[in-house]
């Protein structure tokens, strides 16, 4: 579904690549984890993927297709972006950032119908959000302002999320309602996501794959159970790790126990 080749990327003025030859493939229907320090690049890989900016090297194809054969238009109706944090110049309501995900749909000067109203409610309540619809998004707690960003962009109609840090600055709880609803989405939808994390547990408990970047290379990749070790954790962020399977939770856990010694 979204496949990354050999993609370098190095940010304007600096002679250091962010990206060093990166290649990942996303299958149909899978939820992949990036995991890695900051600075190893997750954030830039999404950008890329998401057509945001282009690489110096490499190819980022969606569906088989480059994205620089897409107009921005077309590569909206492919895929959606979830931000980590969303800011809005006007004092929108829940029902109006919902709708913004059908514009990729719409004609030049054409405005929202009784379809794209629709659409825009069946998005609403897959969230659990449409009671929340006349409200003022600037008033919404935060784990409900991350329900609304993930309703607009199911509004797109698209088939691959890429979701950066989804869970952050939330509290237990409100992670708890996103990785469920996460969940969910990608068991009665079928929705394909890419979702850039520190959270290793929130990694262990919703992702069927991971890929770890260290430094802008792909340092391993593979099945969730595979690739979330003790020895990769300790390579990826020099810390000592107990990783296990919890029996209740049904997933790995991972808990930190010291600085690597060195």
């Amino acid at each position: 579904m979204l496949n990354a080749r050999n993609v370098c990327f190095a940010y304007h003025g600096t002679s250091q690549p962010v990206l060093n030859d990166v290649s990942v493939s996303i299958e149909r229907g899978s939820i992949v984890g990036l995991l890695g320090p900051n600075g190893s690049g997750k954030t830039t890989l999404l950008k890329i993927a998401a057509g945001m900016m282009a690489p110096q090297r490499g190819t980022i194809e969606v569906g088989g297709t480059p994205i620089g054969a897409l107009s921005r238009r077309d590569l909206a109706r492919r895929l959606a972006v979830v931000p980590q944090e969303t800011h809005t110049a006007f004092d929108f309501t829940v029902l109006d950032i919902v709708l913004m995900g059908r514009y990729p749909h719409l004609g030049a000067f054409e405005l929202e119908g009784a379809d794209d109203l629709s659409i825009a409610h069946d998005a609403l309540a897959a969230t659990g959000t449409l009671g929340l619809e006349g409200r003022r998004f600037a008033t919404l707690s935060g784990g409900e302002k991350q329900r609304v960003v993930i309703a607009s962009a199911l509004a797109q109609a698209s088939d691959l999320l890429l979701l950066d840090e989804p869970t952050a600055s939330l509290d237990v709880g409100y992670q708890f309602d996103v990785t469920l609803l996460l969940q969910r989405l990608n068991r009665e939808r079928g929705t394909t996501m890419v979702v850039s994390t520190h959270d290793l547990n929130l990694a262990a408990s919703l992702c069927s794959r991971l890929v770890l970047l260290r430094a802008g290379r792909v340092l391993a990749q593979g099945p969730t159970r595979d690739v979330l070790t003790a020895v990769n954790i300790r390579s990826l962020y020099g810390i000592d790790a107990d990783v296990r399977f919890h029996d209740d939770a049904k997933h790995l856990t991972v808990v930190p126990i010291g600085r690597a010694a060195h």
